[in-house]
């Protein structure tokens, strides 16, 4: 195998720590300008927290699966 047993839990370390620092950087830096016509100004930012908050415990969890064993 190509990580062993541990590729789905490599898989969502990635991806919690990509979801909870993509939706952090959406609050911290919104876009100067909109790209397109129907583009918001910034974020929703209920809606980030909440998704920043279920990538952080993602990931969280995935690091302590790793370190455990």
């Amino acid at each position: 195998m190509f990580f062993g047993k541990d590729l789905i839990v490599w898989l969502l370390l990635a991806l919690g720590g990509a979801l909870f620092a993509g939706n952090v950087l959406a609050i911290v830096r919104p876009p100067v300008v909109p790209k397109h016509d129907g583009d918001l100004a910034q974020a929703p930012r209920a809606r980030s927290i909440t998704m920043a908050a279920i990538g952080l415990v993602v990931a969280v969890a995935a690091l302590a699966a790793l370190l455990s064993g």
